[in-house]
C-alpha cells in the first residue's frame, strides 16, 4: 500500500507547484515511509510515497507507458496481476518490473477505463493521459483504498487522505454540516460527503474522468443482489459450501502474495479465525504472526477473548502477539486516532485498532489479513435474525409511524425497511444538540431529506439482501474498512488486506440463497459450515461477542481536565456548533450513578461531541 496525491491545474500555462505537491505527500508519509517521488509535467503534478510490498527494488512509481504519454500512480494491490500480465504479454506488451501495479498502464492502453472490470484488488489510482489530455481517478469495488479530492475553480486536488488535500492553500477547512449530521445518523459519512465542505470522497466502485476541466464521475461496479423472485435452482447445500471454500482459499492465497512478512489479526471470533486457519492450510511450513488485543485485568474480564484467541493460535501454530491493553494515556491515544481517522468517532475502539498495527510494525510485519466483510455478507448482526419475523407483520400505524415511513421512504426507498432507529424522532434529538446558528440552516443539511443509498439496489430484494446491501455500503465501506481499517493500519506503515472482500467471492455470494445465510435463527450458517475444516468447534459455536470500548460516561467519571475543557460550557458556546445548555444536560445525565449506555442500541451522543471538538483542534477548523 502507498499514498498518492497531486494537482491538475485547469490553466495549462499554470505550472503545478512542486513545493505544494511535496508538502501534500509529506502529510501522508506514514502510508509510504520507504520512498517518495514528485512528478511535474507543466500543469499536472503527481506525488507518491511508497510502502514496499512487491518487487522491493523496482516497484517505485510513477509508472509510464513506453512513449511516456501515460503516467500513473497507485495506492493498492492488484491480486490477479499475474494472470493479467500474462494476458498483456501475449498481446505484445513488455514489462520492466515484477510489480503488480505496472500492469495497469498497459491495461489502460489496451482497454481504456473499461479495464477496471478486469481487476481483482484493492486500489485507488490517478492516471494522466497526455495525448488525450484527460485525467482519470478510480477507486476499488469496495472502497478499501481511500481517495479524496477537491474541485476548485482553478484546479483539481486529490490525495489518499484528507490531510494531503488540505495542504493545498486554496482548500478550505470549513465544516460540511451534512457530514456532521451524517455521523450522528449513520455508522459513518456516506461518500462523497466528508467533514470538509471542499473535500469529497470518490465513491467505491467509481471512477472520475477530468476532460476539458469538467469532472465526470461514473459507476463501474456495485453490489447487485438478485431480485426476490430469483430462481436459485436445485443446487445442494454442499455445492455452496464447496464453492465458498474454494473461493475463500483462493482469496486468502492472493492476499499472501508479498515480498515481505505477512501476519493476521485474531479477535477470537469466527471470521478472523477462519482467515488464520486458511493461511495455515495454504502454507503449513510458515510460522505466521498473529495479533490480538486482550484485557487481562479484572475490570475488563468480561470483554477478554484471550482464551479463544489462544485456542486458534495453538491450532495454526502462529507466533502469537498479545497486546495487553490498558486505557492509560487515553487523551494522546485518542488524538492520534482522530488525526489518522480524519473524523470524529462514535466509539473509541479505534484505539485498540491502532495498538494492533503498532505491534505489527514493531514485529516488522508489513501486511496483515483481517476478517472484515463477513458480518455484512453472511448476516452476522442481530438484525438479520429478526427481519424475517418482522416481515409482513406491520399492523396499524399511528401518525408518528407514518412520519417515520416518509423518512424511510426517502432514505431507503422502502417505508418498511428498518435499519437502526426511528430517524424521525432522532431528528429532534439532533436539533436539540445543534446550536441555534446551525438550526437556522438545518433544512439545508438535513441528511434525512435525500437518499442514503441507491434505492434500486434494495427494491424488490429479499429482506436479508436489503440489510446486507445497506450494511455493506454504510457500515463496512464508510467505517470498518475506512477509519477502523485502512487509516489505523497505515498509521503504522502496515497494509491491511481483507479476504472476504474479493470481487470473485462476492459475485458468488450474491447467488447463495438467503435461507443458507441465517438458518433456524443461526447467523452465518453457511460460513460456519465452511469453517468446520479450519476452526475449532469452541470458536464456531460460541455466542457472537460484541466488544464495547469505554465511552463518554466512563470518561466523565474520571473528571479529567482535558475532558472538562473539551465539553465546557464556554468552549461549546464559542465554537458555535452545539447548544451548550443541551450539552450540560447530557453531561449531568451521563454522570449519574448507575447510568449505563448499551451500544449499539444506545448512541453515545457525548463521545461524538467530545471527539468532534478534538477534531476541530487537530485540523485547525474555524468556529462557526
Amino acid at each position: 500500500m502507498c499514498g498518492i496525491s497531486g494537482i491538475y491545474n485547469f490553466d495549462r500555462e499554470s505550472v503545478a507547484r512542486e513545493d505544494i505537491i511535496v508538502a501534500m505527500a509529506n502529510k501522508i508519509q506514514h502510508r509510504g515511509p520507504d520512498d517518495s517521488a514528485c512528478y511535474v509535467d507543466g500543469h499536472v503534478g503527481l506525488g507518491f510515497v511508497r510502502l514496499s510490498i512487491i518487487d522491493l527494488s523496482h516497484g517505485m512509481q510513477p509508472f509510464f507507458s513506453p512513449d511516456k504519454s501515460i503516467v500513473l500512480t497507485c495506492n493498492g494491490e492488484i491480486y490477479n496481476y499475474k494472470e493479467l500480465r500474462h494476458e498483456m504479454e501475449a498481446k505484445g506488451y513488455n514489462f520492466n518490473t515484477n510489480c503488480d501495479i505496472e500492469v495497469l498502464v498497459y491495461l489502460y492502453m489496451e482497454y481504456g477505463v473499461d479495464f477496471l472490470n478486469k481487476i481483482n484488488g484493492q486500489f485507488a489510482f490517478a492516471l494522466y493521459d497526455k495525448k488525450k489530455e484527460i485525467f482519470v481517478m478510480a477507486r476499488d469495488h469496495f472502497g478499501i483504498c481511500p481517495l479524496f479530492y477537491a474541485k476548485l475553480d482553478h484546479a483539481l486536488v486529490y490525495g489518499s487522505e484528507i490531510k494531503a488535500v488540505l495542504e493545498h492553500p486554496d482548500v478550505s477547512r470549513r465544516i460540511d454540516y451534512k457530514g456532521l449530521d451524517q455521523i450522528f445518523t449513520f455508522p459513518a459519512n456516506i461518500a462523497p460527503i466528508t467533514f470538509f465542505d471542499d473535500v469529497k470522497s470518490l465513491e467505491p466502485g467509481h471512477y472520475a474522468v477530468l476532460r476539458n476541466n469538467k469532472l465526470e464521475i461514473k459507476e463501474y461496479w456495485n453490489l447487485d443482489y438478485p431480485t426476490a423472485d430469483y430462481d436459485y435452482g436445485q443446487k445442494t447445500e454442499e455445492y455452496y459450501i464447496e464453492n465458498l471454500n474454494d473461493l475463500l482459499l483462493k482469496s486468502v492465497n492472493y492476499r499472501l502474495n508479498a515480498d515481505v512478512p505477512v501476519g493476521f489479526y485474531l479477535s477470537g471470533g469466527l471470521d478472523s479465525s477462519m482467515i488464520g486457519g486458511m493461511m495455515r492450510h495454504l502454507d503449513k511450513e510458515k510460522e505466521f504472526n498473529s495479533f490480538s488485543i486482550c484485557f487481562p485485568n479484572t475490570e475488563n474480564k468480561d470483554i477478554n477473548e484471550q482464551r479463544f484467541q489462544r485456542i486458534l493460535s495453538e491450532q495454526v501454530k502462529s507466533k502469537h502477539n498479545e497486546i495487553e491493553f490498558e486505557w492509560n494515556d487515553f487523551e494522546s491515544k485518542l488524538r492520534d486516532v482522530i488525526y489518522y481517522s480524519e473524523s470524529p468517532l462514535k466509539e473509541t475502539y479505534n484505539i485498540c485498532s491502532i495498538a494492533l498495527s503498532e505491534r505489527a510494525k514493531r514485529e516488522k510485519i508489513k501486511v496483515v489479513l483481517s476478517g472484515e466483510g463477513a458480518d455484512e455478507l453472511f448476516g452476522g448482526y442481530a438484525g438479520y435474525k429478526f427481519d424475517g419475523r418482522r416481515e409482513g407483520n406491520i399492523g396499524y400505524k399511528d401518525l408518528e409511524h407514518l412520519r417515520e415511513d416518509e423518512v424511510r421512504k426517502q432514505l431507503w426507498g422502502n417505508p418498511d425497511f428498518i435499519y437502526e432507529k426511528n430517524e424521525n424522532v432522532f431528528r429532534e434529538t439532533k436539533q436539540a444538540i445543534y446550536s441555534p446558528l446551525l438550526n437556522d440552516s438545518y433544512k439545508d443539511f438535513d441528511c434525512l431529506k435525500e437518499p442514503a443509498i441507491d434505492h434500486e439496489r434494495i427494491k424488490n430484494r429479499h429482506h436479508f439482501h436489503q440489510r446486507s446491501y445497506v450494511d455493506f455500503k454504510l457500515r463496512l465501506g464508510g467505517h470498518l474498512i475506512a477509519d477502523h481499517g485502512d487509516r489505523m493500519t497505515l498509521a503504522n506503515n502496515v497494509e491491511g488486506r481483507y479476504p472476504f472482500l474479493d470481487v470473485d467471492l462476492i459475485n458468488f455470494v450474491k447467488t447463495v440463497p438467503p435461507s443458507l445465510m441465517v438458518k433456524n435463527m443461526e447467523e452465518k450458517y453457511i460460513l460456519k459450515k465452511v469453517a468446520q475444516k479450519y476452526v475449532p468447534s469452541q470458536i464456531i459455536n460460541r455466542e457472537k461477542f460484541g466488544f464495547v470500548a469505554p465511552g463518554s460516561p466512563h470518561l466523565l467519571k474520571t473528571n479529567s481536565e482535558w475532558i472538562n475543557d473539551l465539553l465546557s460550557y464556554d468552549r461549546i458556546k464559542r465554537q458555535g456548533y452545539f447548544d451548550p445548555d443541551t450539552i450540560e444536560r447530557l453531561k449531568k445525565m451521563y454522570s449519574r450513578d448507575g447510568f449505563i449506555l448499551n451500544p449499539p442500541y444506545d448512541l453515545d451522543l457525548l463521545i461524538i461531541v467530545l471527539t468532534f471538538n478534538m477534531f476541530l483542534d487537530i485540523f485547525d477548523v474555524p468556529n462557526v
